[in-house]
């Protein structure tokens, strides 16, 4: 098994793949290892995967985007690990249901950063609700990374890899300048881990969030997320237009940014129904 894991490891890097990316799939691959004990996995065919995969969604009851995750590992695996292109193939992809995300009106974002308790955790949401950053990108910001000058916040390794620049408004260079003088990060990282971690892990920083969730008396699902999907709700609502929120949020087809668009109380309100206009 561990022959099996350092040659992945050496495929994933050869490849490019990000951190969390290789995580991932090293984990993946490990459960399904651990679901055949004994078996050798260069061995197994399409028929073993998607038993493993029905495991994943009937017993472990694993949503259709986590189950997914589990099969690209397996595609990587048997593509790349295992040289066999025709297991790969026939790996199948869960369907994911597209929802409306979670979006927190201006008064119930002001809440949830008041009841964050912990100034590390506080900085970080507004990094999230004041520049739309995803949390994996606000936990790995650097120093570096600010450039108060312009006025912008440089993303570098955004998802996909890629890069963009962001505005830094006031309050949240203000915020930033704060935590860096009351803590003064060493490093590069502005908000180093714990146990000899680069950063602080999305983990802990959603663990935060669902407490002060709770003692922000907060009924909707909240998650460091919901935080960039207000970001770019609210910029929808202020007259920015879609290119302009596609580009600041970094997604590569503006067919996820549209979603914004449903979430709009503000658009959805001007919206006349057929039934007024008939007549009395």
């Amino acid at each position: 098994m561990t022959e099996l894991l350092n040659k992945m490891v050496a495929a994933l890097e050869v490849r490019g793949k990000r951190p969390l990316t290789r995580e991932a799939y090293l984990r993946c691959t490990r459960k399904f290892a651990e679901f055949y004990p004994g078996r050798d996995l260069g061995e197994l065919g399409a028929d073993e995967v998607e038993v493993f995969l029905l495991y994943l969604a009937s017993d472990r009851r694993l949503s259709a985007t986590s189950r997914n995750v589990y099969a690209s590992a397996l595609r990587f695996l048997y593509a790349v690990v295992f040289k066999r292109s025709d297991v790969a193939a026939a790996i199948p992809k869960a369907r994911v249901s597209r929802r409306l995300p979670v979006v927190l009106d201006q008064d119930e974002v002001a809440r949830l950063v008041a009841a964050l308790d912990s100034l590390l955790h506080r900085t970080i949401a507004m990094l999230c609700y004041g520049a739309g950053l995803r949390i994996s990108e606000a936990v790995s910001l650097r120093a570096c990374d600010i450039d108060s000058g312009r006025g912008v916040l440089r993303i570098v390794d955004g998802k996909g890899g890629k890069q963009r620049e962001v505005p830094l408004c006031p309050k949240l260079l203000t915020a930033l300048r704060s935590w860096w003088q009351q803590r003064r990060p060493a490093g590069a990282y502005l908000f180093p881990g714990n146990g000899g971690r680069d950063h602080v892990t999305t983990r802990t920083c959603a663990m935060a969030m669902h407490a002060a969730r709770i003692r922000a008396g907060l009924h909707k699902r909240v998650s460091p997320h919901a935080l960039r999907h207000s970001y770019a709700t609210h910029m929808i609502e202020a007259g920015a237009d879609l290119r302009t929120v596609q580009l600041l949020l970094g997604h590569a087809s503006i067919r996820s940014t549209v979603v914004y668009v449903h979430v709009n109380p503000a658009g959805l309100a001007r919206i006349q129904s057929p039934l007024e206009r008939l007549p009395a």
